[in-house]
């Protein structure tokens, strides 16, 4: 006898649910046992007086969704002019020193020349302008900013010096009291640069002049994202570029759709056999092929889609070949054609591409090759297309924030805005070690639509403030946004890691728009999990203030009647292996396009927001998303168990208002479905009350990451293939076949039930199927001659018996069910 135990806790301030289910695998039970079992386990879970939602516990405080009131809005300006973008987010002070150029700067007495550069010094704080070789009325034009917050002094100091091998020269300089400089906030004017006379360390005037413009302004300066910042002074030269904020697109993403037709003509090297044809297909790293043609001649068919993603501007050539198998592993080209996809159609609908005949040659001609010998040899037709109707899907199906299909023609007009604040994090965990101490380097990523924002890294610090606020346009608002928090690993060095360095992922929040009133500001601090193969860890939170603006109340309730995806999908669907396959697809070129970008957005950061590996097996996901069905079909079973209450006169004041309830129901048959949708309202109305609050955020309890197996943990982080030893591949294998066993005969005792139904009217039970016809026929007689009502109401009154007219035996159909035949006799 097998032993099988499932304990699930789920449970909140008032009540505790525990689901203990015994499943006892003995040759001596039948299925019709063991699927009772499983049918009462299920009723055995109750739900509780509240909206119908995920049953479980509150999380921990440290878990959970923290409100919060920043001081947002301060960038706001009078009524007479439009108000600051950075709404979203806090003011941050920064000092703006613009140098411009210089005039007139003296030569060295020694060289005859000067290489002059401009060094401005803010206490501690030192930046440098580039320096030119032997000229003395130099051009700068850059930025330098000084965070209030970091600043020591009350004096800018703004020198002016002359390179040397040795030590650089003095050459003058200009001081300000930082008391004295003026403030400055968009929209206002940029402030014009002065000329400065140049002067020594005792106040004289020297010869040369230095043009700056030096005032107070905040992060939403135009200045702002060209600016050397002095949080970023401990960063080496080469890691500068790693640091800025960043806006990406990601390409615009085709389907091709291949259809190959026919080929003619063929020329097989061996002419005493017949050829075994195939069509291999290549688009940059995508390979396909069809199958083994079935007319084994010169003329081969196969009339077979092969799907690619393709990415503008097409730079890469779809490239056909033709090819025989002549034996294991080894087969013979017999042609091939090269098409550019610029020149391919368009198809916004399924209307039909007209085919083509392509000459198929023994040697391709790729653009910017030596052009080589070309022998026509025969010819292949198909119909080649790039499909605009489709969505290329490269998220998650659960968590995709843009819907439109490829095609620009077939957008619908926005809906609304979607604006997010990046304000800060608290409480980071150092996730490397610079001189001795453990720190963090962090930045932002939020992708939403084919838009992506990077904000600038914070170094040295694990309470980093962005403040930086960003606007999507919003198309549809069932979509999500996603955005992550990680660790900088290219700067100090850390190109020269072997292997290449890895930006660390710290967490991510999703926020779906759905679940977002619109024109309110939503202010949370957001905890960021991440799962580690020794638990789920939080590794700090993160700070947003997110607002969703409906530009037309209509167009967005009008969105919630149209089909999730464009119509393409539903009317020429692709399979879910397809789509699969074109996920992968499309997630490399995105991957390896934003990985071209500068500053780059490196491939694991793409992965890790796009949910790269989320279909993998995960005996946690398992246990989650059975904890969620059990959770939808509490309803169900609360009705069961409500109306069983009923039949058993458990209130009997209850079940007398059932009897007139039903009787008004039965005799005014019109009232029923008013009477139903009514009852929704009025419970839709009800839970109003619990409407919530917050938007959603990761749960460790629905995810069952609070208490997960260290084992179960460490098998969803094993590699794929797997990389672990043979032992524990073993038991886990044997685990996971003891569980597909008991899920097998689960399903083996659904599949009889239906069986049961079939065999009514089958005749494999001759003597049972005798009952059911002539009982179906003395129905049909009865119910010809007996008005609805009186059947109803002695139906409805026979079910609402009281309990002393009940016997503890089963009821004489289930009995006759019981006893059909099924197909279990015929399996192995």
């Amino acid at each position: 006898m097998h032993f099988f135990w499932i304990d699930f806790k789920i449970s909140d301030s008032k009540l505790v649910y525990k689901l203990s289910h015994y499943i006892l695998y003995n040759k001596r039970r039948s299925p019709t046992f063991r699927f009772a079992t499983f049918k009462a386990t299920f009723s055995s879970l109750r739900m509780m007086n509240k909206p119908p939602q995920m049953a479980s516990r509150p999380p921990p405080d440290d878990f959970s969704l923290k409100e919060t009131k920043p001081a947002l809005g301060v960038g706001k300006t009078t009524a007479d002019k439009l108000a600051s973008t950075y709404d979203l987010v806090e003011q941050m002070l920064y000092l703006y020193v613009r140098v411009v150029k210089a005039r007139d700067l003296p030569a060295s007495d020694i060289t005859g020349s000067c290489d002059p550069y401009v060094e401005i010094r803010m206490g501690n704080y030192k930046g440098t302008t580039r320096h030119f070789d032997k000229k003395t009325n130099p051009e700068w034009n850059q930025v330098f900013s000084f965070s209030k917050d970091r600043i020591q002094s009350t004096m800018l100091e703004v020198t002016v010096k002359d390179k040397d091998v040795l030590k650089d020269d003095f050459i003058g300089g200009v001081l300000f009291d930082l008391n004295e400089i003026p403030k400055r906030v968009p929209p206002d004017s940029p402030l014009a640069p002065q000329w400065y006379k140049l002067t020594d360390r005792k106040g004289d005037k020297l010869k040369g002049e230095l043009m700056l413009a030096v005032w107070w302004g905040t992060q939403a300066d135009e200045a702002f994202p060209e600016a050397w910042h002095s949080d970023a002074a401990s960063v080496g030269a080469g890691g500068l570029a790693n640091i800025k904020s960043k806006v990406y697109l990601s390409p615009k993403l085709w389907y091709l759709r291949v259809n190959v037709i026919e080929a003619q003509d063929l020329i097989p090297n061996d002419k005493t056999r017949f050829p075994e044809v195939y069509v291999k297909a290549i688009l940059g790293n995508q390979a396909l092929r069809t199958r083994v043609s079935v007319s084994k001649t010169i003329n081969p068919l196969w009339n077979e889609d092969l799907m690619f993603v393709a990415s503008e501007p097409f730079e890469e050539p779809l490239i056909l070949s033709v090819e025989d198998r002549v034996g294991p592993n080894k087969d013979e080209v017999l042609g091939r054609c090269a098409i550019p996809l610029q020149y391919v159609d368009r198809r916004l609908d399924h209307r039909m591409i007209n085919s083509k005949w392509f000459n198929l040659e023994k040697h391709v001609v790729i653009e910017g090759e030596k052009k080589k010998e070309v022998k026509f040899a025969s010819r292949i037709h198909m119909r080649v297309c790039l499909e605009g109707g489709y969505h290329v899907l490269d998220e998650s199906t659960h968590y995709s924030s843009d819907l439109r299909p490829t095609a620009k023609q077939l957008w619908k007009n926005s809906i609304g805005l979607l604006e997010v604040g990046i304000l800060s994090a608290n409480g980071l965990s150092p996730m490397k070690t610079k001189d001795g101490r453990a720190t963090t380097d962090a930045y932002c990523v939020a992708k939403y639509g084919t838009k992506w924002v990077r904000t600038r890294t914070i170094t040295d610090s694990v309470t980093p403030k962005w403040n930086e606020q960003y606007t999507w346009e919003v198309f549809d608002p069932c979509t999500v946004i996603t955005i992550g928090v990680f660790d900088n690993c290219h700067l100090q060095g850390g190109d020269d890691k072997p292997g290449g360095a890895h930006d660390s992922r710290i967490g991510k929040v999703r926020i779906r728009l759905s679940t977002l009133e619109t024109d309110r500001v939503y202010t949370h601090s957001y905890p960021l999990l991440v799962l580690h193969p020794t638990g789920v860890k939080k590794m700090g939170e993160v700070h947003l203030a997110v607002r969703f603006t409906c530009s037309s109340l209509m167009n967005m309730m009008h969105m919630y009647s149209q089909p999730l995806l464009p119509k393409m999908h539903y009317i020429h669907p692709l399979t879910i292996s397809q789509l699969d396959s074109l996920r992968h697809q499309a997630i490399q070129i995105v991957s390896m396009r934003l990985g071209r970008a500068e500053p780059p957005l490196r491939k694991e950061i793409v992965e890790y927001m796009l949910d790269v590996g989320s279909h993998m097996w995960s005996m946690r996901r398992s246990k989650a998303n059975f904890l969620r069905i059990m959770s939808v079909l509490g309803g169900l079973l609360s009705i069961g168990k409500w109306f069983d209450q009923i039949c058993n006169w458990k209130n009997p004041i209850t079940t007398v208002l059932i009897h007139i309830l039903f009787l008004i129901l039965v005799l005014y048959p019109e009232l029923i479905l008013p009477t139903i949708f009514l009852y929704l309202f009025l419970i839709g109305i009800w839970y109003y009350r619990w409407k919530p609050r917050n938007p959603p955020h990761m749960d460790t309890r629905i995810s069952c990451a609070d208490n997960a197996h260290p084992d179960e943990l460490d098998e969803e982080f094993d590699t794929f293939p797997t990389s672990r030893p043979p032992d524990l591949i073993r038991m886990r294998y044997d685990r996971l076949r003891s569980i597909a066993g008991r899920m097998q005969t689960v399903v083996g005792d659904l599949a009889t039930q239906g069986e049961r139904f079939q065999s009514l009217i089958s005749w494999r039970d001759p003597r049972a199927t005798s009952l059911f016809v002539m009982f179906c026929l003395l129905a049909a007689v009865i119910l010809y001659v007996t008005p609805f009502q009186v059947v109803a109401i002695i139906t409805g009154l026979y079910v609402l018996r009281h309990p002393r007219f009940r016997r503890k035996l089963p009821s004489v159909p289930l009995s006759f069910f019981r006893r059909l035949p099924a197909r279990t006799d015929c399996m192995l």
